[in-house]
């Protein structure tokens, strides 16, 4: 019996996973981590070793406080300079002062402590540096969301990290960035518990403003309960992650299909639909998606979680041996959603055809 469901599975599956493709990007299409119409222009530049494009990006968000964005691009020039910073050194040569410059440059700095072996005691050397970055930045969210991501590595205690995370949200209070620091460290890998994590991601929500990303931050707690069995933590039950992954399709609706900005929401949404089996809703996600994978959750290193990027990781970096990783397992995962559905699906549809009642040649 068990062989005959078997080849009926592999029947429907080749019958029907075509069909359930439609509306998915072609997988040479999908791009990992894709720029912004903004972003590409300085990166593009910065590749040149011209870093005249990236200041006037940054510039722009601190002038118009455009926090979300300018957390982002922080990151991501950060990142970018991590294996080519003559762009970086040059800005920081011609404004030294310049505090966009040194927020990319703090931030690069955190993230190869967070490489080194000595960790914590390399992070803890740039406490001076980041405090003075933040001073120095008084109505800018990011350098204390950079603060908070350093007092996790660094073994602050909680006091330490409630008094950043009071600095903080008094500079913005629904900042998505920080939002995800401060989840982070009340994380069960961390400093907190998954039950922890759930009651400040789902309060935060609860206080967010219609439309902002911290809406859906009980799906990022969600991800890291599902990467343990559930019997080890009864605390937080299944329930409590399929609601936060329900919190999330209501936001993410709200977006254009494709939409760049929540595409690191929606893809964290799609693992956790993918874990929870909830396989309909998963392919409708992927759609929303379109072209833009993230490598957070699918950039993981072997061992840990199904594919999940580890929570100790550098902020804003991937293990060198995955960084080819998180698109192969993104299109895996969407191809197993397509395969799981079209196994459910019976082998033959009404309206679909088949050869007897009903269908061509029936009566």
């Amino acid at each position: 019996m068990s062989l005959f469901r078997a080849l009926i599975g592999a029947v429907r599956a080749a019958r029907h996973a075509p069909r359930l493709a439609a509306g998915f990007v072609p997988d040479d299409n999908v791009l990992l981590d894709a720029p912004d119409e903004r972003l590409a222009p300085a990166l593009v530049a910065a590749a040149l070793a011209d870093p005249e494009p990236a200041a006037k990006l940054l510039a722009t968000t601190r002038d118009a406080c455009e926090w979300e964005d300018r957390d982002r691009y922080v990151t991501r020039l950060a990142t970018f300079a991590y294996s080519r910073g003559e762009w970086l050194t040059h800005w920081l040569a011609v404004a030294p002062r310049d505090p966009d410059a040194l927020l990319v440059a703090t931030q690069l700095a955190v993230r190869r402590a967070w490489e080194s072996p000595a960790r914590a005691e390399r992070l803890r050397e740039l406490g001076p540096l980041i405090h003075a970055v933040a001073e120095d930045a008084p109505h800018d969210p990011v350098p204390w969301r950079l603060a908070l991501d350093h007092a996790r590595g660094s073994h602050a205690g909680h006091a330490v990290f409630e008094s950043l995370w009071e600095q903080a949200v008094r500079r913005s209070p629904h900042h998505y960035g920080s939002h995800v620091a401060a989840l982070k460290y009340l994380s069960a890998q961390w400093y907190g518990s998954h039950r922890a994590a759930f009651d400040f991601a789902e309060q935060a929500a609860d206080d967010a403003a219609p439309g902002s990303l911290v809406r859906a931050l009980p799906v990022r707690a969600a991800h890291d309960r599902l990467r343990v069995p559930p019997d080890r933590d009864p605390a937080v039950p299944p329930a409590r992650v399929d609601l936060a992954a329900d919190r999330a399709l209501e936001l993410s609706a709200a977006f254009p299909v494709g939409d760049p900005w929540p595409a690191e929401v929606r893809n964290v949404l799609a693992y956790v639909l993918v874990e929870r089996e909830r396989w309909g809703e998963a392919r409708e996600e992927f759609g929303r998606i379109g072209a833009h994978a993230t490598s957070f959750p699918w950039g993981g290193a072997p061992g840990a979680g199904r594919g999940a990027v580890r929570e100790d990781a550098p902020p804003g970096s991937q293990p060198r041996s995955n960084r080819a990783d998180p698109l192969r397992r993104f299109l895996a995962a969407r191809d197993r959603v397509r395969g799981e559905l079209a196994r459910r699906t019976p082998l033959w549809e009404p309206g679909h055809g088949r050869a007897g009642r009903g269908g061509p040649g029936g009566h």
